[in-house]
């Protein structure tokens, strides 16, 4: 089954394909084979949401740290499924945000999943993610997910398995690293990387992604975990808020994301791998870059063609061997 998201295809569409209907017991029941029931429960995170993101540092482990209040945000999300070739599955996210009367969509993160996969793109160390290879016992069955930041440029990647026991649909990664995310990253604080346990769960309403981090920071030359943190971020269906700024945005650059997640694919294929700058504000340097050329293609002030070989010459100037 190929499902691509295209001008056409219409919120109504994506659900009578049985991908924002979906609940966990009705997963748990479902007839076939496992690989099937997997994929029924990554497509059914495609949808529109209401969504509410809490972050909760939990227990400190050195003596001189205080963790940080709790904070929340949230706002609306549309989800889109990009790609399914069978065993690999594309979903994008696109964040839609109303100010003073007017919509903007920010191309949020993507979501890439592949089943009994070989190798997968994974955080190494600062600036740099390498290409590890998945061992024959712990791909058997299991699928990665690897997520992408706004610009396309790698942000972490994992290997689990989807489980369906007690009647719900979950799947749990093995602890992986990851870079620090913006709302850390801007305070300059005593950790600079997290080991994540990463769940996708559906829920009656939609679906929650959870987190479990280990901050890690130095002490005396030595990794040290500082702090404890959990993250919930629960995606709950809804539909009164402007999808179709979401759809306008999509249609408009696909064309051109399609070309930068080819060419993000060159730079890491050249070397198994790949080394790219961050900045706490931006992720990787070549957001603003790329995130402006999306927005210039959108409000007509250049053309596809113009934007992607820029793309690809900023892309090709900021990446080097990992």
């Amino acid at each position: 089954m190929s499902m691509v998201f295209t001008r056409r295809a219409s919120i109504a569409a994506l659900a009578g394909a049985g991908v924002a209907a979906a609940t966990p017991l009705a997963l748990a029941q479902t007839r076939g084979s496992a690989v099937e029931r997997d994929r029924q429960s990554i497509l059914a995170m495609a949808g529109d949401y209401n969504v509410h993101f809490a972050f909760t540092e939990t227990t400190p482990f050195v003596a001189d740290y205080e963790p940080l209040e709790p904070k929340t945000s949230g706002g609306f999300e549309s989800v889109r499924v990009v790609s399914d070739t069978g065993d690999f599955i594309q979903l994008q996210h696109l964040l839609v945000v109303s100010h003073e009367g007017q919509n903007f969509v920010i191309k949020h993160w993507r979501q890439d999943w592949s089943y009994q996969p070989r190798n997968v793109l994974m955080y190494s160390e600062r600036n740099r993610w390498r290409v590890q290879n998945v061992s024959s016992a712990d791909r058997r069955g299991a699928w990665s997910q690897t997520v992408w930041q706004t610009d396309d440029s790698p942000r972490y990647g994992g290997v689990g398995q989807w489980d369906y026991s007690n009647g719900r649909a979950m799947w749990t990664s093995a602890p992986a690293l990851r870079p620090l995310a913006r709302r850390d990253a801007v305070r300059n604080p005593a950790y600079n990387r997290y080991l994540s346990i990463n769940r996708h769960a559906l829920t009656p309403t939609g679906w929650v992604h959870e987190q479990d981090n280990e901050k890690i920071g130095e002490r005396d030359g030595q990794a040290a975990t500082i702090v404890h943190e959990d993250v919930v971020n629960t995606y709950d269906r809804y539909s009164n808020y402007e999808i179709a700024a979401a759809e306008s945005y999509w249609s408009a650059t696909r064309e051109y994301w399609a070309a930068v997640r080819e060419e993000w694919n060159n730079a890491i294929a050249r070397s198994r791998g790949v080394y790219v700058e961050e900045e706490p504000e931006n992720g990787a340097v070549t957001g603003p870059t790329l995130m402006g050329l999306a927005s210039r293609i959108q409000d007509g002030e250049v053309q596809p063609a113009a934007a992607i070989a820029e793309a690809r010459a900023t892309i090709q100037q900021a990446t080097s061997a990992a």
